[in-house]
């Protein structure tokens, strides 16, 4: 294979995915109780295995709890064994989230050279097909009482919502990159879920491959607000703006294939970004819970 032929490969096995793709091996939705058996191999020859066994493996053990039960230890000694192409193939075949869900996540952002004192603290309410999203500011995190809906089959390029707090200011409809939205956050509504950092992982590693830059990777186990996860630390040759950040972390869940969190530094070494999903629940949602209608919200 010529070297042109093997990045292009390369590149493919790490390309962010549709969200959702259809495909007849993908695994069963995260909320699906699954019969999947224990692995067979012992997690210490599993880095003998050839790259499509070891992503089996990772999935089969992870769906029958044998990933959770294995030791720091062995986890760190795991994940140091793989093929550098393993934990983006399990990412990307995922799933890296529910069709419709509820999660409350805290979430913190450098803005304008300033860090937050607290950070925000919100509930989100996701459904795609299409990509529906209700978010509120906690009471115990910074913008309490803030709301905002966003529909994409009614208005793909705005938001609606009000700004909470003692003046609960008139709600309206506001682009998703205009001064407001970028006032508070570096993101757009759309980029809530744990889909976003799954997709901006691969993204990442795409543009290692074709940069033909090494990958860096520091392995260890942490606790993040009560959940156990696999932190990888990864920290680029050259930094930004040629990749979103020059170090980050991301916390990988024992229990589902996606990150539970992510830090985020820039060139001088300081944090710009930490986000933890808490709680995630898959949950079918009517049209009332994106309608700006609903009595129980305060629009």
């Amino acid at each position: 294979m010529s070297a042109v032929a093997a990045l292009a490969t390369v590149a493919a096995l790490i390309a962010p995915p549709a969200a959702f793709a259809q495909n007849d091996d993908r695994p069963p939705p995260l909320d699906t109780a699954s019969a999947v058996k224990p692995p067979t191999t012992p997690p210490a020859q599993v880095g003998k295995l050839t790259l499509d066994r070891q992503v089996k493996w990772l999935r089969a053990a992870q769906q029958s709890g044998t990933l959770e039960q294995l030791d720091d230890a062995q986890l760190v000694a795991l994940f140091q064994s793989l093929d550098p192409l393993a934990l983006p193939r399990y990412i990307k075949e995922g799933p890296n989230g529910y069709p419709s869900y509820e999660f409350t996540m805290s979430r913190s952002e450098r803005i304008h050279g300033q860090w937050p004192d607290k950070p925000d603290h919100m509930l989100v309410r996701l459904a795609r097909d299409p990509l529906r999203i209700y978010a509120k500011w906690l009471p115990d995190g910074a913008h309490a009482g803030q709301e905002i809906i966003y529909d994409e089959s009614k208005r793909n390029d705005e938001m609606y919502g009000h700004l909470g707090g003692i003046m609960n200011v008139m709600p309206m409809w506001t682009s998703l990159t205009g001064a407001l939205a970028r006032a508070q956050s570096n993101h757009q509504v759309r980029d809530l879920g744990t889909e976003y950092i799954a997709d901006q992982y691969l993204s990442e590693g795409k543009k290692y491959a074709e940069a033909g830059l090494p990958r860096s990777m520091q392995v260890e186990v942490k606790t993040i607000d009560g959940v156990r996860v696999v932190a990888f630390t990864f920290e680029t040759p050259t930094g930004q703006p040629q990749f979103y950040a020059k170090k980050e972390t991301l916390g990988l869940d024992l229990r589902h294939p996606f990150f539970r969190s992510v830090e985020s530094y820039d060139n001088d070494g300081k944090l710009f970004e930490r986000i933890v999903f808490e709680n995630i629940t898959p949950k079918s949602f009517d049209d009332s819970t994106f309608d700006p209608k609903n009595k129980a919200y305060r629009f």
